[in-house]
Formats: C-alpha cells, structure tokens, sequence
C-alpha cells in the first residue's frame, strides 16, 4: 500500500509575525517556520505506523512551495518519508493548492492519502476534502482512529457531542487529528539522513485560485495586568465592577 502524506509550512505560535505591503502579506524576514502539527503529529506519524506494522509499503510527502520550504519537507523526511515531492508553486488557495496535489497524485495512485484536519495559519481544513473530490475518492474528517483491514478502512472520527465510526474502501483521503497517533521526534540518524535525501521538485498544473487574501489583521494588544494584594479584596472586588466589568 502506497500512502501520501500532505505536509504543509506554517509559522511557528512562538514567531512574532510581521505584515508587509499594507497588511497584505506576512514578512518572512525573522519569521519561523515549522511542519504543520496536524499533518506532523498525526497524519506523517499515522503513515509510520502503518508501515511499521506491515500495513504499508511507501510513505511520500508532498507539499506546495517555493525553495524556501525545503527545510520543512527535510523535517518530515527526517521523522521517516520514503521520498519527498515539492511542488514549485506557492499558493494560500486551498483549491489551488488541492488541485496541484491531486495532479500529482493522480500519476502515482496512492492507496492512502493523510492530511492534518488543518493547518494552524489559515484553519481553513478544506484541502483534504477538495483533494477527495477532484481525485473523486471518499474523503473522512477529524479522524481519531484508523484501522486498515485489506482493502478497507474503519475509521472513527470525532462529532459534535460524540464520536463516529465509518466504513469505506480505499482508495481514500482522511484528514487526521490528536488521539490517531503519538506525536514523534526524529533522532539523530533520520535528520542527518534527510539533509542529504533528494527532493522531487515538479512543476505546477496550470490552474487560477478561486479565493484571494485582503488584507491580514493582527490581533490587539493585551492589555496591562494589575496585580493586586492577596489581602486587598475590596480593591479587586471594586475593579472587576467598574474595570472588567465581569461582575
């Protein structure tokens, strides 16, 4: 069985994120980046167990990007791809984005495709879905447990006030979050490893995105804290009424 596992480039929470030419594009100059958590922590590390239990064969990794990206996709290679594929595009259109994978996928035939539930830049967890549709395979979301048996695939997903169970034949594209797998770190071995590792750079399909990005709006200021002495309840009784207005 062949998987393909989506990984895509997301600031890191910790950076301190900058906008440029009007508020309508983040400055790359001091910003860090990482793999998406979604699709590292669950859909890259969901493949590595399959394939330790024999379930599969293959592990690649696609992304969408310019050079710039190559450390990231070097990351996830490090935790344990077979092969690393970058598309030379660079897109914030999750169809756009969709289509230049689903291209790619369609010369290959992957039995298995996982992606993150979303990446924690844009949140828009639409990319999986749209994959499915443009490769016309089924599609599972915010799945919490994948269980492989032959040419199916039991899946349980989490719902609003519970859980579900769901059934289906591969080929198939499932969109992963916490509970389907344990989060790994790579060792030593599997990062000097990937440094050295080829990265498969394709050119993009042609195709025109459907959405486009205003503006980008960063969000206010925290307010100054007040400390107030552990004795003085008055004080913080008074402020939480006229200040905080919470009472």
């Amino acid at each position: 069985m062949k998987i393909l596992v989506c990984i895509s480039q997301v600031p890191d929470t910790s950076t301190k994120i900058v906008l440029k030419d009007d508020n309508t594009a983040i400055n790359n100059q001091g910003t860090t980046y990482i793999v998406n958590p979604y699709d590292e922590w669950y859909a890259l590390v969901c493949a590595l167990e399959l394939k330790e239990s024999g379930t599969a064969s293959d592990i690649h990794l696609i992304t969408v990007g310019k050079a710039d990206v190559e450390p990231v996709i070097r990351k996830a290679l490090a935790l344990g791809g077979d092969e690393a594929i970058r598309i030379d595009a660079d897109s914030n259109d999750p169809f756009q984005t969709a289509t230049y994978i689903a291209e790619y996928a369609k010369s290959v035939s992957y039995d298995l495709i996982l992606c993150g539930k979303e990446s924690i830049d844009y949140n828009n967890g639409a990319v999986g879905a749209m994959l499915a549709g443009l490769l016309d395979i089924d599609y599972i979301g915010f799945a919490t447990d994948i269980q492989i048996n032959g040419s199916s695939v039991i899946v349980k997903r989490e719902i609003e006030g519970g859980e579900e169970t769901d059934a289906c034949s591969l080929p198939v594209v499932i969109a992963c979050q916490k509970g389907v797998a344990e989060a790994r770190i790579p060792n030593m071995r599997g990062i000097m490893a990937a440094r050295t590792r080829p990265l498969k750079a394709v050119t993009p399909v042609a195709v025109d995105p459907v959405t486009e990005i205003l503006a980008y709006e960063l969000p206010p200021a925290k307010a100054g804290i007040k400390l107030i002495e552990a004795d003085n309840m008055d004080e913080l009784v008074a402020l939480l009424h006229t200040e905080a207005k919470v009472l």
